[in-house]
């Protein structure tokens, strides 16, 4: 075992390496980018980039995986990915590239993300998702060939052109409370 990762709240400057929180409260100083009213708000939260050429897709994805510990690791080269975890929590596992573009296990690190929260992932950001109880419900945010390319490779064995999946040495995990 490669050691015990204890899944971090989600925080802005902890997850800035691996791409962007989402679910920030309303700013409320922009008026360009933000609008507050008794009835409703809205609020610029990212501007989502899939890739020159790519076409962006909304994704439902039920995650059941609560197994410890997390053996592998995915990324995708093209397409930022937003994650929104809708019906209960998901502990989120990220780990830059190295520059020969395996995951960098010295920067892995897991963050607990709740309904009302998300992250949206780097192009490149090496990641893996687990429930704590049951299955989780998620809205994604992703590229259309990029889902297209790895269904194919997941439920075919065709080669994944977008994403890469590898083996790591096991990490363990503990829920500790947040």
């Amino acid at each position: 075992m490669a050691g015990v990762l204890t899944p971090r709240t989600l925080e802005r400057e902890a997850f800035a390496p691996y791409g962007w929180v989402l679910g920030l409260p309303f700013p409320g100083s922009d008026p360009a980018a933000a609008f507050g009213h008794p009835a409703s708000d809205f609020w610029h939260a990212h501007a989502f980039d899939c890739g020159e050429g790519g076409q962006p897709v909304v994704l439902w994805v039920s995650y059941r995986d609560g197994q410890s510990p997390v053996a592998t690791l995915e990324k995708h080269r093209l397409t930022q990915q937003a994650l929104i975890p809708l019906t209960g929590e998901l502990l989120q596992f990220v780990a830059l590239g190295q520059p020969d573009g395996q995951p960098d296990l010295g920067s892995l690190a897991a963050f607990r993300v709740t309904p009302g929260q998300g992250v949206c992932m780097r192009p490149g950001c090496w990641h893996a998702m687990r429930v704590l109880n049951g299955e989780v419900l998620c809205a994604m945010l992703t590229r259309r060939s990029t889902t297209i390319d790895l269904a194919r490779h997941l439920a075919h064995g065709a080669p994944a052109q977008e994403s890469t999946i590898v083996t790591i040495a096991p990490h363990a995990w503990r829920a500790a409370s947040p």
